[in-house]
């Protein structure tokens, strides 16, 4: 970033935040510790699902609601969240779903029955489309356009390292203590990252309230869907989400059955593979605006049906180098298409946001379910079958975008 960047934005206050400066700093942590605390109480309960279809009795499907029914009412929240944000302010929106998730998180680790269990992670998921519908609206808003996919970058590495940091917590305190302990665990450290959101995020410079209106709203909403690109970019969301939730839902109950017998402790050890999903998303987005987003998004694609394909090999060393790939796309995948959103949205860009993770939330439970189904009648190679073909098709929607300007 040239000097004269920094010392605009320094001196500027209705400058972009430039990289090098303190509010950039600042808004990488937050944006971070949000972006953490997120994925952490979401996907916290995924290494759980098979302890869970133990204690309640479940099918491995049943028991992937506990995932799913977050995930499909943060997606419907997206809806409302995103417009709601453009009238209310994007900090406000974003402190006040983070902490709301974190306490429902701390409520449902009380809950006796698994209705009681699945009501609040359907909350848990309205409360945190609060802040995932926003924050890449603020980002796009309020960064440099010259450094906005390595801030973006930052912000999905910390998605990477919060559903890492789920998984591994609950998956390794599940050996030692109740599962209601860990789940209670993470949702004490999100409150602990929601205060400091709070306090570290710089307020918008560039925020326009715009009241509520439904004919505004939907008019925005046509103009979307009538982009050339933006269509084919949710449709990647939704693909690409699809994808990964299937592989990480099923994957632990293929290494806890026979031949391999692993642990619940050791398979949650696993999610160190979210390491190279922190590495890409930075690196990635980085090298995408150096490069061009349509030179890189099908190539990390193709990475991710690498990786799947090494899953299907017998020996566990092959297996976890085929997850490390394929989550390595993956993170590096969503980091390109999602800037890619908020360059080609030039309005209402809290909806297109939305919409983008409304898309991505929406594979991850239908299709997070649906791969519940493949793992029951035809086992690990059926559940391949269904992500390769999800990867396939999200590879040709790559292959299309391609085709697009660049700047288009």
């Amino acid at each position: 970033m040239p000097v004269n960047a920094v010392a605009t934005s320094l001196h500027n206050p209705d400058a972009f935040i430039a990289k090098g400066t303190p509010q950039f700093t600042r808004t990488s942590l937050a944006l971070f510790a949000g972006g953490f605390a997120t994925f952490a109480l979401l996907y916290c309960v995924q290494p759980l699902m098979p302890v869970l279809s133990q204690e309640f009795a479940l099918s491995a499907a049943q028991s992937s609601l506990v995932l799913s029914i977050s995930t499909i009412m943060l997606a419907v929240g997206l809806l409302f969240t995103g417009p709601l944000s453009d009238a209310v302010g994007r900090k406000p929106m974003m402190v006040a779903s983070l902490l709301c998730a974190a306490l429902l998180t701390l409520a449902g680790a009380l809950m006796p029955t698994w209705e009681g269990v699945l009501v609040t992670r359907a909350l848990l998921g309205l409360a945190l489309s609060g802040l995932a519908a926003v924050a890449m609206t603020y980002l796009c808003e309020e960064i440099d356009p010259d450094c906005l996919g390595l801030s973006m970058g930052l912000y999905i590495a910390g998605n990477a390292i919060g559903g890492m940091g789920g998984r591994l917590i609950s998956g390794v305190l599940v050996d030692f203590v109740d599962w209601r302990w860990a789940v209670g665990s993470l949702g004490l450290l999100a409150l602990l990252a929601g205060l400091l959101f709070w306090r570290v995020l710089p307020e918008s410079r560039h925020f326009k309230p715009a009241p509520l209106d439904v004919r505004r709203i939907g008019q925005a909403f046509v103009r979307h869907l009538r982009d050339r690109g933006l269509p084919w970019l949710f449709l990647e969301a939704f693909l690409l989400m699809g994808a990964f939730v299937t592989l990480f839902n099923y994957i632990g109950y293929r290494l806890l059955d026979a031949p391999y017998h692993l642990s619940q402790a050791l398979v949650g050890l696993l999610s160190v593979v979210y390491l190279s999903g922190i590495y890409s998303s930075a690196k990635i987005g980085a090298l995408a605006d150096r490069l061009g987003r349509r030179r890189v998004l099908w190539a990390v694609i193709v990475l991710m049906l690498a990786g799947l394909l090494l899953t299907l090999l017998p020996q566990v060393p092959a297996i976890l180098g085929g997850m490390l790939l394929f989550t390595f796309g993956f993170f590096g995948a969503h980091s390109v298409a999602s800037s890619w959103v908020g360059r080609r949205a030039q309005q209402a860009r809290g909806q297109a946001s939305s919409l983008y993770l409304f898309s991505y939330y929406l594979g991850s439970s239908l299709a997070g379910t649906a791969g519940g189904l493949f793992w029951h009648d035809f086992g690990w190679t059926g559940v391949a079958l269904f992500i390769a073909a999800l990867l396939v098709a999200a590879l040709l929607a790559a292959l299309h975008l391609s085709r697009l300007p660049e700047a288009a």
